[in-house]
């Protein structure tokens, strides 16, 4: 008698076997796909120009062509790039050929500002004017650096025009050219003095030790007193005497302080002179009666 076979299970069937392989095949491409679509891009996203602010905010996506695609992340406007804003490295040239050309009348123009003028330099202010007082005779002359105050007396003029030195007898006067200047008068005024006599140093002995800035004060018959400050001290020889930059006048009230110098002869003298330049820098007023003992 003859075995009756036995149907197989419908999981150990041939067509089962082979629709379940299609199926995994089929679900595994599915799977790849969506993967690779999912994949964000290696690089920055660079932003979008100014425009109206986005309702939900989107983000760049590619494709495996490299083709930038918009895929909000929710309602909204969308986020899209300027034609007119080139990608990064690329020629502004090479837009997007259906982009309208920009072109200058396009683009808003700022109003011109006009350039404000240089302000204009101030004119140059007119000197001060110098002080200077009215004609009054010399009475003292004191310089504090060298310890001297000497009374003054006038001088003129010799026969031969030149300016003599105070007498022999009294060495600690001081001689003033009475046809010049007074003390604090506009121009330059001349004081001679003796270096030296045959009994010692006389008044004007310490003269070449001054120095630039050091005061001299000469003390006026109306009570004033014209201070002076140095300016220079100059050596001379004799023959070959300045007169032009010693005597001539500076536009200002100065003083000539002038002594001997330079080499000495038994028979002829000293060789030069030392003169001391100086100008006014203050004027004194004399004292109040009432402050007067």
């Amino acid at each position: 008698m003859a075995r009756s076979r036995r149907r197989r299970p419908w999981y150990r069937t041939r067509a089962y076997r082979l629709a379940r392989t299609v199926v995994m095949t089929v679900s595994l491409v599915a799977g790849g796909v969506w993967l690779t679509q999912g994949e964000e891009p290696g690089g920055a996203v660079e932003a979008a120009p100014p425009g109206p602010p986005a309702a939900a905010p989107a983000t760049v996506r590619t494709d495996a062509r490299g083709a930038a695609q918009q895929r909000p992340l929710g309602t909204g406007v969308s986020v899209t790039r300027s034609p007119d804003v080139p990608r990064r490295g690329q020629d502004p040239a090479s837009r997007r050929p259906d982009a309208p050309p920009r072109t200058a009348e396009a683009a808003p123009r700022r109003p011109a500002v006009p350039r404000r003028p240089p302000p204009k330099a101030a004119p140059p202010s007119s000197p001060a004017p110098r002080p200077s007082l009215p004609r009054s005779r010399a009475t003292r002359l004191a310089i504090d650096f060298l310890d001297v105050d000497a009374p003054v007396m006038n001088l003129r003029l010799d026969r031969e025009r030149r300016l003599p030195a105070p007498p022999d007898g009294d060495a600690n006067r001081v001689g003033w050219y009475e046809a010049g200047p007074s003390p604090g008068q506009q121009g330059t005024a001349v004081a001679v003095g003796h270096l030296d006599t045959d009994t010692g140093p006389a008044v004007f002995a310490g003269l070449g030790e001054l120095r630039r800035g050091r005061l001299i004060e000469v003390t006026r018959a109306d009570g004033r007193v014209a201070v002076y400050a140095v300016d220079a001290i100059k050596s001379y020889e004799k023959d070959r005497f300045p007169n032009r930059e010693v005597y001539g006048d500076r536009g200002r009230p100065e003083l000539r302080l002038i002594t001997c110098g330079g080499n000495y002869d038994r028979r002829t003298g000293y060789s030069g002179n030392v003169v001391v330049f100086a100008h006014l820098v203050e004027i004194r007023k004399p004292p109040a009666a009432g402050a007067r003992r």
